[in-house]
């Protein structure tokens, strides 16, 4: 959402809002990667028998009455937020109107997803960094607004 969010502000010459002064970080998944998550998990379905060895692992959400698992899927690497702008920027030629605000109330400095269960059951790696997502989002933004 930030990524659509920035660039459009970006390119229409509007401020982005930039919180907790940009001393932020998140953990920026590219699209392509999202989706190779989500289709590596749609062969890994558990099965709904009972599977004793599929409790020793700790951060295995399995249960013993439902088969089904809760996974994060991500890039696994918080990437600061000055740094992501700056992605942004780099990749449209243009600078952004930055207006530097504290932190929202109940937000947080820093989340990413712990994707270690999702790399057990499937083999999952993100393969995207945060300048070639914003490179390949940019150019598809262009391309698709005709900006």
């Amino acid at each position: 959402m930030a990524l659509f969010k920035f660039t459009k502000a970006i390119l229409n010459g509007d401020q982005i809002d930039v919180y907790n002064h940009g001393d932020m970080s998140r953990d920026f998944t590219y699209i392509d990667d999202l989706v190779n998550g989500m289709r590596l998990l749609a062969d890994a379905i558990p099965s709904v028998e009972y599977r004793p060895n599929a409790y020793e692992y700790a951060e295995d959400s399995l249960s013993k009455v439902a088969p089904f698992r809760v996974v994060n899927i991500g890039n696994s690497e918080p990437a600061k937020l000055l740094d992501f702008i700056a992605a942004i920027e780099k990749s449209i030629g243009i600078e952004a109107l930055k207006n530097f605000m504290p932190m929202q109330a109940g937000d947080v400095p820093a989340t990413w997803a712990d994707t270690s269960l999702l790399e057990m059951l499937t083999g999952y790696a993100p393969v995207t960094d945060v300048a070639t997502g914003a490179k390949l989002f940019a150019n598809w933004y262009r391309e698709y607004y005709e900006v």
